[in-house]
């Protein structure tokens, strides 16, 4: 049986990070897509953990070569999927995860519809989410805003999702995103079932 695919996206700043750390604790076999991106590493981050760091060059000759399963230009910067990784993750039954955008969210729907599912993880408002970016100390006053403005063209997205999570009650929302991955890896396309109906006939 193939695996299946839960596509999460939301702003920067709505907490998809630390849902996903706890989620992951109790899902069974997983595989978590780490993106490529041509943006300079933040403090704390490593190449092959948070992201695979590459330069322009390298990110666009993947381009040609189609070795993405989704990419998007973001704020002047590339980021894209590995097309192989995932490939070999969902043959052996894992449930892949994505951190990505509304833009990949979109691309990879379009692709695989059948094993896809998809939650939209926000912030309760506009207001708080200015405040956790402003409080994290991560990042410039223009990428905030920046941010900011990325944030309201991407809940005008919100209803092509499956699920929606407010993330503002901490351990309700953890309850919520453990439920969204059980139900994604229920998930299964046509030949993973034309699979099963042939081993429970015995055939």
């Amino acid at each position: 049986m193939r695996g299946s695919i839960l596509v999460l996206s939301g702003p920067s700043g709505a907490g998809k990070s630390t849902l996903i750390k706890e989620m992951v604790k109790d899902i069974g076999p997983y595989y978590f897509s780490i993106s490529t991106t041509t943006r300079s590493p933040r403090a704390g981050e490593e190449d092959g953990v948070d992201y695979f760091f590459v330069d322009k060059a390298t990110f666009q000759q993947d381009i040609a070569e189609e070795l993405f399963l989704e990419y998007a230009l973001v704020h002047g910067n590339y980021y894209g999927t590995s097309l192989r990784a995932v490939e070999e993750a969902l043959a052996e039954g894992k449930l892949v995860i994505f951190d990505i955008d509304v833009q990949g969210h979109a691309s990879i729907k379009s692709r695989l519809p059948d094993i896809t599912t998809s939650v939209f993880i926000t912030p309760p408002s506009f207001v708080a989410l200015k405040e956790r970016l402003t409080n994290r100390g991560t990042d410039s006053q223009e990428i905030i805003d920046k941010r900011l403005v990325s944030a309201e063209e991407e809940l005008g997205e919100i209803d092509s999702f499956d699920f929606v999570i407010v993330n503002d009650d901490l351990q309700k929302a953890i309850k919520e995103i453990k439920a969204a991955a059980l139900t994604a890896k229920l998930k299964k396309c046509p030949a993973s079932l034309d699979a099963l109906k042939t081993l429970w006939k015995g055939i």
